[in-house]
């Protein structure tokens, strides 16, 4: 398992494994956030039983499933307060990664960090959110 950093605490991972759990907390990790929806995975994937293992491995863990159509401004806030005051490297995880992200650089940008800073941090990672870049913009700063 081999999460990808974008910034600060903020790492993201495509789907973890539930025995990788374990590993994760080893590696310093206080809180996973799962962004995938359950009717995407196998019933072994599934945020219940995702949540149980963190759980019993001592990590925090939020769900919050996303969609094209849940990438809502709510959501967008409320992803970015699963991370921005936690004492500790945040996992998020998705199917690859990329809606991890996208999200991440929504809640950015809407915070009022440039955007060029957001791409290439992305970028990075590996993860190419050009396309984001004129809603990225067109977001309001709080």
């Amino acid at each position: 398992m081999n999460p990808v950093f974008i910034d600060k605490n903020y790492h993201v991972a495509p789907q973890i494994e539930p025995h990788q759990i374990a590993e994760i907390a080893e590696k310093g990790f206080v809180k996973i956030i799962c962004n995938r929806p359950d009717v995407e995975v196998p019933e072994w994937y599934r945020s219940s039983v995702m949540a149980k293992l963190a759980e019993e491995a001592g990590i925090d863990f939020e769900l919050l499933e996303l969609t094209h159509q849940t990438m809502t401004p709510e959501n967008i806030a409320k992803q970015r307060q699963f991370f921005i005051n936690t004492n500790g490297p945040v996992l998020a995880y998705c199917a690859s990664g990329t809606r991890c992200s996208v999200i991440w650089a929504l809640g950015e940008a809407a915070s009022g960090t440039d955007v060029n800073y957001i791409l290439a941090k992305t970028s990075a990672a590996g993860y190419n959110l050009s396309g984001l870049e004129a809603a990225m913009r067109s977001l309001p700063d709080k």
